[in-house]
């Protein structure tokens, strides 16, 4: 049973870099919630690969409880009942995500899914562990508990509508993607990274403050970067040769992707720390990339930034 507390946000890299379609705002992401969830108000839902954005988004407004599930699986089917019953009673406050790790082999290789059922939550777009395994009632209710005041904690206290009422600006239409956004989007549909890779360029060079533009490319990079990667050749590669840039570079995608910002960026700041002066440059490039995918405000950043100014200077 976890515990959650403050120290369990360790977040991540936005999840959106692991999904292939673009993420709505919190408010259109509550507002079309409804699309594809059960009678209940949205507030239980199938979430698949493609529509996990919308739920990403969305646990910027309220917590998000994702259920790790399978068909095969019997104790998946003593606990989502319980988990069902749970978001039921608190009314909108917390939304349940059922993710069926057979059809989404997407969504369970980015949340590790060694074991299910597997429950973890969506905190403002950052994953939190809850637990693993068939949980009594009582002892879900608790973490339950702790998640909402968790969310409190990080600003997260909306709530959904539940019944028919719906959100004041759920009639509001969606404004079209810009032609380039576009492009960039429907190629990370068809796996076409390279072509995602140049529109963003293409829009970049167009307007150098897209900032929507910027951020698509750093996480389309690192999705062309980590696929075909597999973590246990890379650490050993990396553990082998603990100076080769390229073996270190992988290993740290791969944290990133997964979660680890604060591993993958420990791993290069002391590659950088015992590299010649010349050699130096591709991982202070790196760094400053991952920075921007992550956030300059996030402080894993600021933190990573000021270390590596210590090694510069």
């Amino acid at each position: 049973m976890t515990d959650i507390s403050p120290a369990a946000l360790r977040g991540a890299v936005d999840l959106s870099a692991l999904r292939g379609r673009p993420a709505a705002t919190s408010a259109q992401a509550a507002a079309s919630a409804g699309d594809a969830a059960p009678a209940s108000g949205a507030l239980i839902r199938d979430v698949t690969d493609d529509t996990f954005g919308e739920v990403l988004e969305l646990s910027r407004t309220v917590p998000v409880v994702v259920d790790l599930w399978a068909e095969w699986c019997g104790p998946c089917k003593q606990l989502s009942p319980i988990l069902e019953k749970l978001t039921k009673e608190l009314a909108g406050r917390v939304v349940l995500a059922k993710v069926d790790v057979d059809a989404n082999p997407q969504l369970a290789q980015g949340f590790r899914a060694q074991s299910i059922p597997m429950v973890v939550a969506l905190v403002a777009g950052q994953p939190v562990p809850m637990f693993n395994g068939a949980v009594p009632e009582e002892q879900v209710r608790q973490v339950f508990d702790q998640l909402l005041q968790l969310a409190a904690q990080n600003g997260v206290t909306g709530a959904l509508p539940v019944g028919d009422e719906q959100p004041d600006d759920a009639a509001a239409e969606e404004p079209p993607l810009p032609p380039l956004h576009a492009e960039a989007y429907a190629a990370i549909e068809e796996g076409d990274y390279a072509t995602a890779i140049r529109a963003y360029e293409k829009a970049l060079a167009e307007n150098p403050r897209d900032d929507e533009a910027r951020a698509g490319l750093g996480q389309v990079r690192l999705l062309d970067r980590v696929q075909g990667l597999d973590l246990q050749q890379a650490r050993a590669a990396a553990a082998a040769a603990p100076q080769d840039i390229d073996a270190q570079f992988a290993v740290a995608d791969l944290d990133i992707a997964g979660g680890h910002v604060e591993d993958a960026f420990g791993r290069l700041l002391d590659l950088f720390a015992v590299l010649a002066a010349d050699e130096r440059t591709p991982v202070r490039e790196r760094l400053v990339e991952l920075f921007g995918l992550i956030g300059a405000d996030d402080p894993r950043v600021v933190s990573a930034r000021t270390r590596l100014a210590s090694l510069l200077f």
